[in-house]
């Protein structure tokens, strides 16, 4: 799967992910803003995300 995932603090400084198709389509992003990084990333994990 080439998805690309992108970890970003929204304007409220929560941390927010969204992952995007190879066609560059949205496929899936954070419903909230975490306070923390790793707590952004960890949701992610639930969503399908591999990385580091």
């Amino acid at each position: 799967m080439n998805d690309k995932w992108e970890f970003y603090q929204d304007p409220s400084k929560g941390w927010r992910w969204r992952r995007t198709a190879a066609n560059g389509k949205i496929v899936g992003a954070s419903t909230q803003g975490y306070t923390n990084r790793v707590d952004c990333i960890a949701n992610a994990r639930i969503h399908g995300y591999t990385g580091s």
